[in-house]
C-alpha cells in the first residue's frame, strides 16, 4: 500500500465520481454507487482497500491505521487496507459490527488487462456481499451451530417466516400467525432478518425482531409483493411453476421472495446449490417463546456461551452436521407422536447394538462438512479440498452403508429412519454419484491445496497436456540439456544451450566453431541471432517453441486444473440433490448414535409420547445439573412428577413450596426439559416418563429486568406471565417461579393467587406453580385438580440441610433465616432476624404490626458487638514462636473456654 499524508476529516466525505476521477477510482465509485450501504473492499494487487467514508469506518472497526493515497478533487483521499490473505479474519470482525462488506475483485491479470492497450486498468468488479446470513467460509462460521438468513412477511392478516442456510442450502418456510412471529424466529436464531420496511410499523412484528436477536435488514415493500416475488422464486429455481413446491400462502410466497432477492443482489448472480423450500406449520413444532428458551437454557446458557446448556449437556455428536441437527432438533420439538417414535425408534435400535454404534461413531469422525462444501462450490467460493472433502465424505458413507450391509451383517432390520439413511448413503443406488466419486478418486491427488488458483491438486495421469506442461516446468533443465546434447551431436559442434532476459534461450559456440553452422545444411536448422566479440549466437526453431513452452509452461499447468477444476465443479453441482441427501443421512445417524450414546452413559430411558394430556415422570433428573454434579463426583437426587391437563390421571396444577436452594426452579425447568427431550426424539434422564404432546411451553423463572424497553424487573415479569395467561392451552405446560414476589406482599399474594386460579379454570393447561406464599396451600381444598409438593429441608443443630427431595404436601416453613445464614450474612444480623421471626410468629401478627416490636432495643439486648471477641484479642497478643509446647497447649485450652 501507498501511505504517505493524513487525511483531512473535512475531505472524507464521497465525492461526485464524475469530478475528474482517475481510472482505478472511477471503478471505485461504480461499486460503491451500486453498493452504498456497504463498504467496499477494493481489489488491489495483494490488499483489499477501503477509500473515503468506509476507510474511516473500517479503521476504527478494525483497529488499523488510516492513512491517504493519492488525492481526489484536490484533497487526500482516506484509505486503509487489509492484507488478501488474512480477509476472512477482518471480514468476521466487521460483520460481528454489523457492517455489509461488498467485495470488489480484479477479474483479470495485469497482462490480460495490457492487451486492451498499455495504459487500460485492470477490470474489476463486486463478485458477492457478505452480511451475516450468507457467510459460507469455514474460518467465518461456527462449525456445530446453524447461520440463518431468516426473512419475514405478512399479507391479509397471515405471517410467514422463510429461512435459508446459505452454507448447507436448506430452505424453509413456515406459516404461522403474527403472535407467532417470535418463537418462530427464536426457534431459529438467525443471523440476519430481512424485512419489509412497512412491517416497522406493526407494534408485535416490531416487538418479535427485537426479541429474535440477529441482525434485521429493512428492504423495500416492493420486494415483497407476491408477482415479483414468484417471479425472483422462479428465476432462483430455475422452474416454470412454483406447484412442486406445493401451495404457498401469499405470505409464505413473499418470505421466499424476500430471501431470493437478497441472495441475487449479495451472491452477484451466483446460484447457490438449494433444496427445494421445506414447509412447516404452527401445528408441526413446540412453541417456545424467547423468554422461555433463554430461561431453560436450551441451545445457549444465559451467559451466551454453549456450556451449560442443554445441548451442550446431551451433545455427544462426532460430526459438525449431526450437532447441527442435534441442535435444530432440540429448538424445535416435534408435535406429531409418529414422527417422535420414528427418532425413539433410531435410538433405541442403537442404544441395543454397541458395537455396531461404536464402529458406526469411529467411522463418522473422518466425515467432513459436506454440505458446507457442495455450497462453497456452488457459490464459485470453492476450493480443492471442498472437493476432496466430498470424495472422501462418499467414501466414508459407502463404509457405513457397509456396516449395516444385510448380506454382509445379518442383523435385526433396522427402523425406517436409518433404513433411509442407509439408502442414502448405498452408491449402488445412485449411480451419478458413484461416477462422480469415481471421478474424484482418480482425478484429485493428495496433497490438496485450499485455493484452486495455487495449483497441485490434480493427480498424475489424469490429462496428458498437464503432464507434459509440469515436466516442462519443473524439468527444463534436463530437456535442455537434452537438446543440447542432440544439436551437438547432430551438428558435430561444440556449443552450449544457454538463456539471458532479452534473447531467452540461445544456441552458443565459438567463432571458429560457428563456421559450419553457416553452411548448408546446418544453416536450415541454425538461424543466426548475435555475433560477438568471441561467441556467434544461434537459435532453431525447435529451440524457440522450446522456449516459449517453457515460459508459459507454469501458466499454462495452471490454467489447465482451473478448467479442470470448473469441470469437477460442476460436476459436483450437477449430483447437488444426492450429495445434499448423502450428508444429510449421515447427520441423522450421527445425531441418533450420539443420543444412544448419551443415554447409556447417564442412565436415560426411551419415553412414551402420545395424544394424552398426561405427565408421568419417575425419578426424573435435570439433564444439565446433574452432568455438573457428576463432574464434581457427587449424585444428583432424582424426583417424580405427576400432571395431567384433564385431571384424570393426576392435578394439573402442582403448588411446589420449600425454601431457598433447596431446588425448586432446579425441578420446575426439570420437568419443562423432560418435555423438549422427549418431543425432541431423545431418551430422558428419568427411570419412565409418559408424556402428552405439549403445544407450548412457558417458563417465568427468575428475576430480570428489561430496561432497554423501560421494564422493571416486576414489570418484565407481569409482561411474561400475561403472554402466559392469553396464550396457554389444555395442552400447554407452563413452570412459573415467586409470581408477585416484586412488589407489596398483599399486592403479590392477590396475584399469584388469581394467576394460579386461571391457569386451573382458564387456561386448564399443566402447570407447575413454585411460591413462598404459603397462603396459597388451601388452593388444594377449594380447586378440584390442585396439589400441593414441596422440596423438603430439615435443621440439624442449628444447620439446615438440604434433601432436594420432592414431596406431597405444602412446605411447613421458608427457612429464610437459616439460608441468610449460610449465605454468609454477619451473625449479629441473623441473630436479630431470628428473633424478629420468633416475635411474629407468636404474635402471629403481620408486616403491619412491625412498628410495635422494640426494634432499637432487641438490637442493643440481643445483638453483639461488631468489634473482635475475646478470643481474637488473645489471638492476637499471642506470639507462637515463642511459647513452649506445654504454653501452647495452655494457651489453646483457654482459647478454648473462651468459646464455650
Amino acid at each position: 500500500m501507498n501511505a504517505h499524508a493524513t487525511p483531512d476529516p473535512a475531505a472524507t466525505a464521497l465525492p461526485d465520481p464524475s469530478a475528474g476521477a482517475s481510472p482505478v477510482m472511477a471503478q471505485y465509485f461504480d461499486a460503491k454507487t451500486r453498493q452504498p450501504d456497504a463498504l467496499v473492499f477494493f481489489r488491489m494487487g495483494d490488499f483489499y482497500e477501503l477509500f473515503f467514508e468506509d476507510a474511516q469506518k473500517a479503521s476504527v472497526a478494525l483497529g488499523i491505521t488510516l492513512t491517504a493515497r493519492g488525492q481526489h478533487a484536490g484533497a487526500p483521499i482516506p484509505m486503509c487496507g487489509v492484507p488478501v490473505h488474512a480477509a476472512e479474519a477482518y471480514l468476521a470482525k466487521l460483520i460481528r459490527a454489523g457492517f455489509k462488506v461488498a467485495v470488489c475483485e480484479q477479474m483479470e491479470n495485469p497482462a490480460e488487462a495490457k492487451k486492451r492497450g498499455s495504459k487500460s486498468v485492470v477490470h474489476r468488479d463486486v463478485v458477492r456481499v457478505v452480511t451475516p446470513g450468507t457467510l459460507t467460509e469455514e474460518g467465518l462460521l461456527d462449525a456445530r451451530g446453524a447461520n440463518r438468513l431468516a426473512a419475514v412477511a405478512v399479507r391479509g392478516g397471515q405471517a410467514a417466516v422463510a429461512s435459508v442456510e446459505l452454507s448447507t442450502g436448506e430452505v424453509e418456510c413456515l406459516a404461522t400467525g403474527v403472535a407467532g412471529l417470535a418463537s418462530a424466529l427464536a426457534a431459529l436464531g438467525p443471523s440476519e432478518i430481512l424485512v419489509p420496511d412497512r412491517l416497522f410499523a406493526d407494534e408485535a412484528v416490531s416487538q418479535a425482531l427485537k426479541q429474535a436477536g440477529g441482525f434485521v435488514q429493512p428492504l423495500p415493500q416492493a420486494l415483497a409483493e407476491p408477482a415479483a416475488s414468484e417471479a425472483r422464486l422462479k428465476r432462483l429455481y430455475g422452474v416454470e411453476t412454483l406447484d412442486g413446491f406445493g401451495t404457498l400462502s401469499g405470505a409464505e410466497i413473499s418470505a421466499l421472495g424476500l430471501i431470493a432477492a437478497h441472495l441475487e443482489t449479495t451472491q452477484a448472480g451466483k446460484s447457490p446449490a438449494l433444496s427445494a423450500p421445506r414447509r412447516a406449520g404452527e401445528a408441526d413444532v413446540m412453541a417456545i417463546d424467547p423468554a422461555t428458551r433463554t430461561s431453560l437454557e436450551i441451545e445457549k446458557a444465559t451467559s451466551g456461551s454453549r456450556e451449560g446448556s442443554l445441548l451442550a449437556a446431551i451433545d455427544r455428536t462426532v460430526t459438525a452436521p449431526g450437532a447441527r441437527l442435534l441442535a435444530a432438533r432440540l429448538a424445535r420439538p416435534l408435535l406429531d407422536p409418529a414422527a417422535i417414535d420414528a427418532r425413539l425408534d433410531a435410538v433405541a435400535w442403537f442404544c441395543e447394538r454397541r458395537p455396531q454404534r461404536q464402529r458406526l461413531r469411529e467411522a463418522l469422525k473422518g466425515l467432513g462438512d459436506m454440505a458446507r462444501a457442495l455450497s462453497r462450490l456452488a457459490l464459485g467460493r470453492g476450493g480443492p479440498r471442498d472437493l476432496g472433502c466430498l470424495r472422501d465424505g462418499l467414501a466414508i458413507g459407502e463404509a457405513v452403508a457397509a456396516l449395516f450391509d444385510p448380506a454382509q451383517n445379518p442383523l435385526v432390520a433396522p427402523p425406517e429412519e436409518i433404513a433411509q439413511a442407509l439408502l442414502a448413503l448405498t452408491p449402488g443406488l445412485h449411480p451419478d454419484l458413484a461416477q462422480f466419486r469415481a471421478l474424484l478418486t482418480e482425478g484429485l491427488g493428495a496433497d490438496l491445496p485450499a485455493l484452486a488458483r495455487d495449483g497441485g491438486f490434480v493427480g498424475a495421469g489424469v490429462r496428458p497436456e498437464l503432464d507434459q506442461a509440469r515436466a516442462l516446468r519443473d524439468d527444463s533443465r534436463r530437456v535442455i540439456l537434452q537438446l543440447e546434447a542432440r544439436l551437438a551431436a547432430e551438428s558435430g559442434v561444440a556449443l552450449k544451450v544457454r538463456h539471458n532476459a532479452v534473447l531467452g534461450y540461445f544456441v552458443e559456440t565459438t567463432g571458429k566453431a560457428a563456421e559450419p553452422l553457416f553452411a548448408a545444411p546446418l544453416n536450415a536448422t541454425f538461424i543466426h541471432r548475435q555475433t560477438l566479440a568471441n561467441q556467434v549466437r544461434f537459435t532453431t526453431v525447435e529451440l524457440a517453441e522450446l522456449d516459449a513452452r517453457i515460459a508459459q509452461a507454469a501458466e499454462r499447468a495452471l490454467a489447465i486444473e482451473l478448467d479442470t477444476f470448473e469441470a469437477w465443479r460442476d460436476a459436483a453441482v450437477s449430483v447437488a440433490g444426492d450429495l445434499q441427501a448423502a450428508a444429510t443421512a449421515a447427520a441423522r445417524l450421527d445425531v441418533a448414535a450420539a443420543v444412544a450414546e448419551w443415554a447409556e452413559d447417564v442412565g436415560a430411558s426411551r419415553p412414551v409420547v402420545d395424544r394424552s394430556t398426561a405427565f408421568e415422570a419417575e425419578a426424573a433428573r435435570h439433564p444439565v445439573v446433574e452432568a455438573a454434579v457428576r463432574r464434581a463426583g457427587e449424585a444428583f437426587t432424582p424426583n417424580g412428577c405427576r400432571l395431567d391437563g384433564a385431571g384424570a390421571g393426576g392435578p394439573r396444577l402442582a403448588l411446589v413450596t420449600g425454601p431457598n436452594m433447596a431446588g425448586k426452579s432446579t425441578f420446575l425447568r426439570q420437568n419443562a426439559l423432560l418435555a423438549v427431550l422427549a418431543q425432541a426424539g431423545c431418551f430422558v434422564p428419568a427411570r419412565r416418563l409418559r408424556l402428552g404432546v405439549v403445544d407450548r411451553l412457558f417458563s417465568r423463572v427468575g428475576a430480570g429486568d428489561d430496561l432497554a424497553r423501560g421494564r422493571s424487573t416486576f414489570m418484565a415479569e407481569m409482561v411474561e406471565t400475561a403472554a402466559i395467561l392469553t396464550q396457554a392451552t389444555p395442552r400447554s405446560f407452563v413452570i412459573l417461579d415467586e409470581i408477585g414476589r416484586g412488589t407489596a406482599t398483599y399486592d403479590g399474594l392477590a396475584i399469584a393467587w388469581a394467576c394460579a386460579e386461571a391457569l386451573h379454570e382458564t387456561n386448564r393447561c399443566r402447570a407447575l406453580f413454585a411460591t413462598h406464599y404459603h397462603e396459597l396451600a388451601v388452593l388444594e381444598q377449594r380447586l378440584a385438580y390442585v396439589a400441593n409438593l414441596s422440596l423438603r429441608a430439615k435443621e440439624w443443630n442449628g444447620d439446615l440441610i438440604f434433601l432436594h427431595e420432592a414431596g406431597p404436601g405444602p412446605a411447613d416453613r421458608s427457612y429464610g433465616v437459616q439460608v441468610a445464614k449460610l449465605a454468609g450474612v454477619p451473625a449479629p444480623v441473623v441473630a436479630r432476624a431470628r428473633d424478629v421471626l420468633e416475635r411474629l410468629e407468636r404474635e402471629a401478627q403481620g408486616p403491619a404490626n412491625l412498628d410495635d416490636l422494640p426494634l432499637f432495643a432487641a438490637v442493643a439486648e440481643a445483638a453483639p458487638s461488631y468489634g473482635p471477641s475475646p478470643a481474637e484479642e488473645a489471638l492476637r497478643v499471642m506470639d507462637p514462636d515463642g511459647m513452649s509446647p506445654r504454653e501452647a497447649m495452655e494457651a489453646l485450652y483457654r482459647l478454648k473456654g473462651m468459646l464455650s
